[in-house]
Parts: C-alpha cells; sequence; structure tokens
C-alpha cells in the first residue's frame, strides 16, 4: 500500500499539514505563555531535530520505499525545528525594527537584516543534508529539503516585492515588526517567475513519476510532485486575500494581541 504514488502523496500533503499545524499551535501557546516560553519550546523541539538528523543519515543508503519515508520525514522534522526558532524570534537577524527604508536598496538591506541569521541557518541545514547524501543512492532527504528552501525564498522575495494577498494570522508577537516589511500590492515581476519556475518542478517530478522503474523512485517523485504543486499552490494563494491559516484554525488558540500590515503603495 505504502509503494503506491497517489498513498504517498496524500501522506506527504497530510504530515506537511499535521506537522505546520503542530507548530503552529505550539507558537501560539508560548506566545500566550509569554515569558521564556519560546526558549522552552525550542528545547522540547530539540529531539525532533535529533530524530531528524538520524532519520536522514538512517535513509541516504535505504534505496527503498521505507527509505523514502524516511529520508522525507527527517528532512521535515530539521526544516520545522529551524522554521520554530524563526516563529519564536530567537533566529532571525540583527534588525529588530520595523521598516524605514524608502529607497528599494534600502529595504532590501533592511529585510535581509530581520532575516539574516535565520536564513544562515536554514542554508547551514541544506548543507549538512547535501553532505549527508553526496554519494548515496537515496537522495530524497535534500531533494526534500532543497524544494523546500527554494519555495520559502520565492514566497519571501513575492511577499516583499508585493502580492495581494498577505495576511498576518500566524505571525506571533516577537515577530509582529516583520510585517511592515511586506508589500500589498499587484504581483510584481517576481510572482509570474516563481509561479513558472515551480509549475516546470512540478512538471519534471511527475514526468520522473510516470517514468520511474522501482517502486521507491515512484514514491520519491510522488513526495516531491505533492511537495512542489503545494508549493505552487500556495504561491497562487498569495493572488487572494484569503487567510491560510483557516486550514488549521480548528487547532490553534486565539492570538494574544492584534498584528496588522503596513501596506506601501
Amino acid at each position: 500500500m505504502f509503494a503506491s504514488p497517489v498513498i504517498a502523496a496524500f501522506l506527504a500533503l497530510m504530515l506537511w499539514w499535521m506537522s505546520t499545524g503542530l507548530i503552529l499551535l505550539a507558537v501560539r501557546r508560548a506566545d500566550q505563555a509569554g515569558g521564556r516560553a519560546f526558549h522552552g519550546l525550542i528545547c522540547w523541539g530539540l529531539p525532533f531535530l535529533v530524530l531528524g538528523a538520524v532519520a536522514v543519515m538512517q535513509s541516504v543508503q535505504a534505496l527503498t520505499v521505507a527509505g523514502m519515508y524516511i529520508g522525507f520525514a527527517g528532512a521535515l522534522c530539521i526544516w520545522g525545528w529551524i522554521e520554530m526558532t524563526f516563529l519564536t524570534g530567537l533566529v532571525t537577524g540583527p534588525r529588530k525594527l520595523p521598516m524605514t527604508a524608502q529607497t528599494p536598496g534600502e529595504r532590501f538591506a533592511q529585510a535581509w537584516g530581520v532575516v539574516a541569521y535565520h536564513e544562515t541557518l536554514l542554508l547551514i541545514g541544506f548543507l549538512g543534508i547535501v553532505l549527508a547524501t553526496i554519494g548515496q543512492p537515496n537522495p530524497i532527504a535534500a531533494w526534500t529539503y532543497g524544494m523546500l528552501l527554494f519555495a520559502r525564498v520565492l514566497a519571501k522575495l513575492n511577499l516583499f516585492n508585493g502580492v495581494p494577498g498577505i495576511n498576518t494570522d500566524a505571525v506571533p508577537t516577537p515577530l509582529s515588526h516583520i510585517t511592515s516589511y511586506f508589500r500589498t500590492s499587484d504581483p510584481s515581476w517576481v510572482f509570474p517567475l516563481s509561479v513558472t519556475v515551480l509549475s516546470l518542478f512540478t512538471a519534471f517530478w511527475v514526468e520522473r513519476l510516470v517514468h520511474a522503474a522501482t517502486d521507491a523512485s515512484a514514491v520519491m517523485f510522488a513526495f516531491l510532485s505533492a511537495l512542489t504543486a503545494l508549493a505552487l499552490l500556495e504561491h497562487w494563494m498569495m493572488l487572494i486575500p484569503l487567510a491560510d491559516t483557516k486550514l488549521w484554525r480548528w487547532m490553534m488558540p486565539d492570538r494574544p494581541t492584534a498584528v496588522t500590515v503596513t501596506n506601501e503603495p
């Protein structure tokens, strides 16, 4: 059953949905608790980071269906923990203030200052997984993390350059200043480029899936097809002023404070 590409794609989407919802829930709870709750959350999450690293190391030599599931889950664990360090405000960047720049160059420099440490940590995580998979038969962990990183960079560039549908439902209190770096406007040139590239990646993974020679390869390309198609859908949702966090509303408590977006002309 687990060798079915349809089942693999479905489980990939469910794992993403559940893991994202649990992270949002944990961050929201810590936001409500205040104090050093965010530090405690990162410490409690460390076993998932370790588990993810072990899973990646165990998967790289296993060119099997099980190895694909283990590598995919391991990459998500590492990615999720690093994302928590950002959402808790513990690993962001040297700049902790709202946007004050006027020129495009100054805006970009200030925006980079807000996320520099986190982007560096994401890159370190990617390089670590790549080093673990180089020369090994199973690359699923590196491809999974790499696609997540690539799609996230595109999403951040779109939020910075301008899209119509920006919501801040999931922005915790420590990151309230970051909303001033978002720009609500007609889509910039970054948007058509982003959806085109993600569409090409999705088509490539689907083509590889159709021509997969083994069950393990089919599962790997099913994972990547589902993950990339999801990233593509999330980009198209940037055109709609709809709070995508409604997908997890049933499991999230009310936020402690309201956060608003500063729109630029």
